[in-house]
């Protein structure tokens, strides 16, 4: 049974393997409070171990993604710290780590923690006309919580620059810096989740949670701290069913058994 949330609408796909995760505080512009971030973080932890779900795709409701956190709730309430259950970093951690491919899809506001949900995704795109910026300077706060994220997203010359601006821009800037993957015009931002998601069907799940966790394993280390690891991982890949599947596929010319039952 799919669970319900106060702050969320989520679906799960059971045909195709997507799970659908909408921000919706519609009144608020999706902003983020605590709430929110304590329901995200549980979604995406209960998808872990999950093969039959190879995509989370990450939106807001009523034609805006995130417009930030609650500004009324931070006023008036300490942050969540380290000390905290739950926190906007382990929230953003869990999105980042998570075994599945985190697919952002964005139009209206990104900002603030909106924007740093787009950091933390492994793909996004974004409508021409979507606006992006971290404001926290101009309301005299910082970044806190989602600069690491941010600055590995965008490099540390771009990330300065909109950090201590506070400068908004539109999407196709986002392409441009590569904090999103694709810009299209609005009309064409649901045909382009979906050409994505039939490209992504043909990804092994076990595969995909793998290279996920490579990339964080492998990314800080010298390489010869990571070969042997390397090694392993290959080998251990390469002698499991999925791997003899989608070998054997190729080699047959057929599509591999997961992707078959993945068309739109």
């Amino acid at each position: 049974m799919t669970p319900s949330f106060e702050t969320l609408l989520y679906t799960v796909d059971t045909a195709r393997g997507y799970a659908h995760i909408t921000l919706n505080r519609p009144e608020t512009r999706n902003a983020m409070n605590f709430r929110m971030v304590e329901e995200l973080y549980h979604v995406v932890e209960g998808l872990r171990g999950q093969r039959s779900v190879r995509v989370i795709v990450l939106r807001g409701a009523n034609g805006t993604f995130c417009a930030g956190g609650d500004i009324k709730e931070m006023r008036e309430n300490s942050v969540p710290g380290n000390g905290s259950r739950v926190n906007l970093d382990q929230m953003l951690r869990a999105f980042n780590t998570a075994e599945q491919i985190v697919v952002s899809v964005v139009e209206g506001a990104a900002l603030g923690g909106g924007f740093g949900l787009v950091c933390v995704s492994d793909i996004a795109i974004a409508a021409t006309t979507a606006e992006f910026g971290l404001p926290e300077v101009r309301l005299g706060l910082t970044p806190a919580f989602i600069s690491p994220f941010v600055i590995e997203r965008l490099g540390l010359t771009r990330a300065r620059e909109l950090m201590l601006s506070g400068r908004r821009f539109k999407g196709t800037a986002a392409a441009d810096y590569g904090l999103v993957h694709r810009a299209v015009e609005p009309d064409q931002l649901e045909a382009a989740l979906e050409e994505l998601l039939n490209e992504l069907r043909h990804c092994a799940p076990g595969a995909v949670a793998a290279t996920k966790a490579l990339i964080f394993t492998v990314k800080d280390k010298p390489l010869d701290d990571t070969v042997a690891y390397r090694a392993d991982l290959l080998n251990q890949l390469r002698a499991g069913e999925e791997a003899q599947e989608g070998l054997l596929a190729f080699m047959q010319k057929r599509p591999p058994r997961w992707s078959t039952g993945g068309n739109a």
